[in-house]
């Protein structure tokens, strides 16, 4: 990340020398000059390591140092002074000082000092940016299996990693795009700078300038001090931004110049801050459906989508589900709390047989899931969601179809112990299901005809289509003249 020092010192002749001395690519210094307001002015200030003369705090002095460590940056606070008296040193590093240095420090040793702290400073907060893992440390090793369009997969990946451009990854709701990009920053030439994840989904609007950019005091009504972005603090290491499909068009347009120019401007600002990251972006919609439908601008599409990765979804990959299936087994008995010897070979037919329309991540829940009810040493069929289980003996869609027919059979004692609400909705999902991937057949694939005979708006299909897992390519049929 940037290092931020902000330098408040009467003398212009030792004032140019600290910028020499901290004279650094990776450090953006701000000199606060005039005496009104001086002190407020400083406090406000967004910063690492604030570098002041001992003439410019006000009395009394101590009790001044006490309020810039109190700030939310909590900065590193160091007093150049012209009296090297031992009794002011000890007052104002028991006021929590870092360092009181004698300002006829030649040149040399003050580089020395400062650099020892800006290090020290950009370790500590590395360490703060660093984020929980989901499950373990990522490493593409994870990803590796018996599936061959996995396998496939993962050899572009890996000519990815040592690579610098922006990556674009795709793939819907719950194939791990966060897990994969966090793998390859973390075995790339970034690992050891930050990694940060911005998901566009989650944020309100009016607040994701001023995450991605940050902004200075006074920008906006409530900002009241400045604020470093993320792609600031992501200086020398990886942004990624999830879902950025839901990115505003206006906001596109600032992405686009940051990806081109290698800088950003803070809202309010009036200069641009120089920045060294690697950008990847996710999404789980069809962008180039969203360029088409003037929801994301081409250009931008373009900028990222130079390498493209499309994770395959796990039903695309059911070799790999009973590997994955003993991993997370393994991985959450002593999180959940529970010992089994395995799993029954029912239980593990039906959840190799089940769809997973949300993916891996819904293959974690459901595994936590049975543990916590398994009463046994053995997970077993009875431990999992009916709708795995219905699926995987196919009678759901029987027991659906003759509730609609009005048939008197009815339905079975394992749905008749269940509420109505519950029965409704997995009863529902699964003709709206086999309604769409009906019409998706009939059409080729074509999703504009199939929203038209289906009656509603292209986009709600396509959001029907990623619940699901129906893939447009799946439905297209072979061209009789080739």
């Amino acid at each position: 990340m940037l290092t931020r020092v902000v330098v408040a010192i009467a003398k212009a002749s030792l004032a140019r020398q600290v910028h020499q001395a901290l004279r650094r690519d990776d450090v953006l210094v701000e000199t606060v000059k005039g005496t009104r307001k001086l002190w407020e002015r400083i406090s406000r200030k967004s910063a690492d390591v604030i570098v002041l003369g001992r003439s410019v705090i006000p009395e009394p002095q101590t009790e001044m140092i006490s309020t810039l460590r109190g700030l939310p940056d909590s900065p590193t606070v160091i007093v150049l002074s012209e009296k090297d008296s031992a009794e002011q040193r000890a007052r104002l590093l028991a006021a929590g000082c870092d360092a009181v240095l004698n300002e006829r420090l030649s040149a040399e040793a003050l580089r020395d000092v400062f650099t020892a702290f800006i290090e020290k400073r950009a370790a500590v907060a590395g360490k703060t940016l660093e984020e929980a893992r989901e499950i373990g440390k990522p490493q593409l090793s994870d990803f590796v299996s018996e599936s061959p369009a996995m396998q496939t997969f993962i050899h572009v990946v890996e000519r990815m990693v040592s690579s610098d451009t922006s990556l674009l990854i795709l793939g819907e709701t719950g194939v791990g795009k966060e897990r994969l990009a966090r793998a390859i920053h973390a075995e790339g030439p970034r690992s050891a700078g930050p990694f940060i994840a911005l998901n566009c989904g989650a944020l309100p609007e009016s607040l994701m300038e001023s995450e991605l950019f940050g902004h200075e005091k006074g920008a906006f009504t409530g900002a009241s001090r400045a604020r470093r972005g993320w792609f600031e603090l992501a200086h020398r290491g990886t942004v990624f931004l999830d879902e950025i499909g839901d990115m505003p068009l206006h906001l596109q347009v600032k992405l686009l110049r940051v990806i081109q120019e290698r800088e950003v401007r803070p809202i309010g600002g009036e200069s641009s801050i120089r920045i060294d990251v690697r950008l990847m972006a996710a999404s789980n919609r069809d962008l180039e459906a969203e360029v088409e439908a003037g929801n994301f601008r081409r250009d931008l599409y373009y900028r990222l989508s130079v390498v493209t990765l499309t994770i395959p979804p796990l039903r695309e990959r059911r070799e790999d589900i009973p590997v994955l299936v003993d991993s997370y087994l393994e991985y959450l008995q002593p999180i959940v709390g529970c010992q089994v010897d395995g799993i029954a070979d029912d239980a593990r037919e039906a959840l190799v047989s089940y769809s997973w329309p949300g993916n891996v991540r819904e293959l974690v829940n459901v595994i936590e899931r049975a543990l916590l009810l398994c009463d046994g040493r053995m997970v077993t069929l009875d431990d999992l969601p009916e709708g795995v289980r219905a699926q995987a003996s196919g009678r759901l869609g029987v027991k659906a179809g003759r509730l609609i027919d009005g048939g008197r059979e009815g339905l079975g004692r394992q749905w008749l112990e269940r509420p109505w609400s519950e029965v409704r909705e997995e009863g529902l999902a699964d003709l709206e299901r086999s309604y769409f991937a009906g019409l998706l057949d009939a059409t080729g694939g074509r999703v504009g005809e199939t929203a038209e005979r289906a009656g509603i708006q292209p986009r709600s299909l396509y959001e029907k289509m990623r619940r699901y897992g129906l893939r447009k390519e799946d439905f297209r049929k072979p061209n009789p003249e080739t």
